[in-house]
């Protein structure tokens, strides 16, 4: 078993050459060792010392069956990703909600269940000990051992795991220890806005050697509004974003997370005399009514300059839209991506990720398999 250990999630790309190989060997079916060597830009010895240390850890086998016979010489014999030898869990907390999920190392999702628990109503305490019950649950009557557990949540988390978030009601809660303690693993906790851009990166093939890596930005509004944008080295969080313009709203030197999360954009509609326990809720009256409308767009306008004010500063070919702001608002969506345009004027591919239910499992995935995919043999110790 692991060394126990507290820690944030690193959501770096893999760059040892256990880590490339298993990298390329996950995501692909069949590979033999040369097209890793070609593929990680690794020499053959660095190749086959990286393999034979994933095949002792059991994360990677050969496939004899499949040998490929190219003339003289020793044939080919295929590798593939093992049956796991592990599961790793992944919890995503909401504030309504919390999300919670078992994952094999290729990613898969074993089983899964929400934690209909609010973090707000409950203190954090006895919140963690709900959430503890539900590991506990989904593990009962599976033989392979639990190496680790990761955490997705809305705040700032320190480099210890401690997490303060505001709209969970959190000031330092050391919620990495509890976990630790309880299930005698690794507890990795991470902000979800880094999270969710995590499991772009985690799904998409290492840059070969020589080219460099398309930049991605995760624009996330939901119950809080930020960033976050991958390249060559991993994951980066961007700084607080550009504070709200004058509007409908009445937004004027307010913070996007202040003004334009789901609860504060609820907040100000109520300023208004409007009044709405959810956007969902808000969305469908808006068919109906003109003003409501207006402030959707309004919002969604906003938004979309935070957005284009992040993109100017790392330029990325892709924005990922993530959250209720966009999943809930198709009317919305379709202002912002017309603002996003006006005010950031290179081509860009924008990708939405369409369901709470995606956003909330990408990122419970992205930080239960964070440890796995940056030091997989780590976890064979």
């Amino acid at each position: 078993m692991p060394n126990p250990a507290n820690s944030t999630a690193t959501f770096a790309r893999p760059s040892t050459p256990a880590a490339k190989c298993m990298h390329h060997i996950r995501l692909g079916q069949q590979l033999i060792r040369n097209e890793l060597v070609e593929a990680t830009g690794l020499s053959q010895p660095t190749v086959t010392r990286a393999v034979t240390a994933l095949m002792k850890a059991e994360l990677v086998r050969e496939r004899p069956d499949l040998m490929q016979s190219s003339g003289p010489g020793r044939p080919n014999i295929p590798l593939e990703l093992a049956p796991s030898p592990w599961i790793h869990a992944g919890v995503a907390i909401g504030t309504r909600s919390s999300y919670i999920a078992l994952f094999d190392t290729k990613g898969r999702t074993l089983r899964e269940s929400v934690l209909e628990k609010s973090s707000i109503d409950l203190d954090p305490d006895t919140f963690i000990e709900h959430l503890i019950a539900g590991v506990n649950r989904l593990t009962t009557g599976i033989t392979l051992p639990l190496v680790g557990i990761g955490v997705a949540t809305s705040g700032r988390v320190t480099a210890d795991g401690v997490v303060t978030a505001h709209n969970l009601g959190w000031d330092a809660v050391d919620i990495a220890s509890r976990l630790k303690y309880q299930f005698s693993v690794p507890a990795t906790i991470a902000s979800a806005i880094p999270a969710i851009a995590a499991s772009e990166l985690q799904a998409a093939p290492l840059t070969r050697p020589g080219d460099t890596a398309p930049v991605t930005l995760t624009f996330y509004a939901d119950d809080s509004v930020g960033a976050a944008y991958s390249d060559d080295e991993g994951v980066h969080v961007i700084g607080a974003l550009e504070a709200s313009g004058d509007s409908t709203l009445d937004t004027g030197g307010m913070a996007p997370e202040d003004a334009l999360s789901t609860q504060g954009f609820l907040n100000r509609v109520s300023d208004q005399g409007i009044f709405s326990d959810s956007l969902d809720e808000l969305v469908k009256l808006a068919a109906d009514n003109p003003r409501i409308r207006e402030l959707l767009d309004d919002r969604a306008r906003l938004l979309a300059r935070s957005a284009a004010t992040a993109a100017q500063s790392v330029n990325p070919g892709t924005v990922v839209l993530s959250g209720s702001a966009f999943s809930e608002d198709p009317d919305g969506r379709q202002v912002f991506a017309a603002e996003l345009k006006e005010n950031y004027t290179h081509d860009v591919e924008l990708r939405l990720i369409p369901t709470h239910r995606e956003n909330t499992r990408a990122a419970a995935r992205s930080v239960a398999l964070d440890r796995l995919l940056n030091e997989p043999l780590s976890l064979a110790l």
